[in-house]
């Protein structure tokens, strides 16, 4: 059998069944898009270590279908975990007799630099959003003071609100892609993670304005005429709003960012961030904002210091 047939076999006997959407989608095309196109005719006993890590190594060079630059190392790495998953199974039930994707060896994942915004810009954004005609940018304030994802933003409805006790429920995600009827539509599905199901508290200067938000009749938070708004769209509208501001290109996820670390600023500790986050552990929050925690200790150590005589 030759592996890009194997792929396809394990792609829709083993991880469809089980996997979320969204991984089938990005494994479907890291298989589709890469590994069949350039070691899709070799026969899956024949694949060793060096055949498969010197296709890493040109990844890194000229991987890229596009533009011939090289991959990310994450990007690398994503195709690694599908190479290394697939072998494992075909391992398990006796087509190959050695775990050859255990020997390949990954390239440093290189830590992206948290952006966030500034107290002086978050401000402008939110006057902005106040002031505007575009109700459903409220979303932008959500995420500000929840932290949550926009895939969860997007997916919210208002039964996932509840105002008596002022919290406001994570248990599902949503992006727009192909289903499984290969049709392009909203996709709705769990969250990232086990611990993304959570509960949030909501600041209550919060809850009016969601409260008259809700007068719009739609059964999502976010919505344009009554209608779910796809992710890309939202991206594009807040990129439009910082433009407006004349403020500096950042990424949705930078309103995430800002959240944990206002958090931080005014001294949460860091399981409580990681669970308002829906992170798998402290430990991830820690590593993530480690830059922003060593700022804030250096600030409470200077404070500490002014006690001394």
């Amino acid at each position: 059998m030759k592996y890009g047939e194997w792929l396809t076999e394990w792609l829709n006997n083993y991880v469809r069944i089980s996997a979320k959407h969204r991984t089938i989608e990005r494994y479907s095309e890291i298989i589709n898009n890469h590994l069949i196109p350039s070691v899709g005719e070799i026969e899956l006993q024949e694949l060793t270590p060096i055949i498969l890590q010197k296709y890493i190594s040109e990844l890194l060079k000229c991987g890229n279908k596009r533009t011939g630059a090289g991959l990310s190392s994450s990007a690398v790495n994503s195709i690694i975990t599908v190479i290394q998953n697939s072998l494992h199974t075909a391992y398990n039930l006796r087509y190959i007799n050695d775990m050859v994707g255990d020997k390949l060896k990954r390239p440093k994942a290189v830590e992206k630099q948290i952006e966030c915004f500034s107290v002086a810009e978050q401000k402008q954004i939110e006057q902005a959003v106040r002031d505007g005609k575009r109700p459903y940018m409220l979303g932008v304030l959500i995420c500000l003071y929840t932290g949550l994802r926009i895939g969860e933003l997007l997916a919210l409805e208002w039964s996932d609100i509840d105002f008596s006790n002022g919290t406001l429920m994570v248990d599902k995600t949503c992006h727009y892609g192909v289903n499984l009827n290969g049709q392009f539509g909203r996709i709705v599905d769990t969250p990232k993670t086990e611990t993304s199901i959570r509960l949030i508290p909501l600041p209550k200067q919060l809850i009016p304005l969601m409260k008259e938000h809700k007068k719009i009749p739609s059964k999502l938070v976010i919505s344009k005429n009554g209608e779910g708004i796809s992710n890309r769209t939202y991206q594009r509208n807040f990129e439009s709003l910082l433009k407006s501001l004349n403020l500096k290109h950042r990424g949705f996820h930078a309103i995430r960012h800002t959240f944990a670390t206002r958090a931080l600023e005014c001294g949460m500790d860091v399981k409580t961030l990681s669970e308002l986050l829906g992170h798998k552990s402290p430990a991830v929050t820690l590593k993530k904002y480690a830059h922003t925690f060593l700022i804030h200790k250096k600030e409470m150590m200077n404070r500490l210091g002014k006690l001394l005589v």
